[in-house]
Parts: structure tokens; sequence; C-alpha cells
């Protein structure tokens, strides 16, 4: 197995992520807080679709035009 070496400083969620690898949680919870994860990574990227679909004045018409 490769040795892994952590450089300082450790970002805020690096920090928080390795507080909770400390705690042996049960594989339940550990499959919750994944999904937490993964929804709250999936609304920012929606929040950041849609920023820049409004940016850009996107629209239905667009999108059909760009689908063929």
């Amino acid at each position: 197995m490769e040795n892994l070496s952590v450089k300082p400083p450790l970002s805020n969620l690096q920090a928080e992520l390795l507080k909770l690898f400390s705690m042996n949680l049960p594989e339940e919870v550990l499959i919750d807080l994944k999904k937490v994860i993964a929804v709250f990574l999936l609304e920012r990227a929606r929040d950041k679709a849609d920023a820049i679909w409004d940016e850009k004045r996107f629209n239905s018409d667009w999108l059909n035009q760009i689908q063929g």
C-alpha cells in the first residue's frame, strides 16, 4: 500500500471530514451521510447551472434548436 502524507494546512472541509473519520459510524449512518453529501453537491451544481442558464439568457426555444 502506498504511504500517503498530509501536507498542512488542511482546508476547513478536510478538517471537518477528518473529525468524522475518527468516529466509527454504523454502515447505515455512513450511507445516510453519503446521501446528504450527494444531495448537497447536486443542489449546488443545479444552482450553478441555473445561474449560467439565466446569465446566458437560454430558454426552451434555444434548447429545442440545439437538439435539432
